[in-house]
């Protein structure tokens, strides 16, 4: 079974953002991929990397997803039924942001993944490497915007 550890991070709120995904396999990395938006939110960087991570997945795959962020594991554990029940609006009955990525997220859940939190910036080695790796994708992209 997979074992995916995913982060999203941004500069600024909405900013330039990074996303990543640290994939487990026998206790070991296998593979650890990211990405960058230009102009972002974190919640759409820490949606983003559990879709990439869940895209990886063979239909009916099962696997193990960590996060840092209750947004999502909250979101596609408890909030999402409802959410869809009421015609994609909150208990507010505003609509809920980020939808399309939710949509995306939904239609690639299944039973067979397991959610988890993991708080973050609390010394959890996979996830401090996913927040590295989506740290890194902002500063490179930064510093080539600067660059003349």
């Amino acid at each position: 079974m997979k074992i995916f550890y995913t982060d999203g991070a941004c500069s600024g709120n909405p900013g330039p953002g990074g996303w990543a995904v640290v994939e487990l396999r026998d206790g070991k990395i296998r593979k650890k991929w990211g990405g960058y938006a230009p102009h972002t939110t974190n919640n759409r960087m820490e949606l983003i990397a559990a879709i990439e991570a869940l895209q990886s997945l063979d239909p009916d795959e099962k696997a193990e997803l960590h996060t840092d962020s209750e947004y999502v594991r909250k979101g596609i554990t408890e909030w999402m039924l409802n959410w869809k029940k009421k015609g994609w609006k909150t208990a507010a009955k505003k609509p809920v942001k980020n939808q399309d990525l939710w949509q995306t997220l939904d239609r690639l859940n299944h039973a067979g993944i397991r959610w988890f939190y993991v708080p973050g910036h609390e010394g959890y080695e996979y996830n401090e490497l996913c927040d590295q790796i989506a740290k890194e994708f902002i500063q490179k992209q930064v510093k080539r915007a600067l660059v003349p």
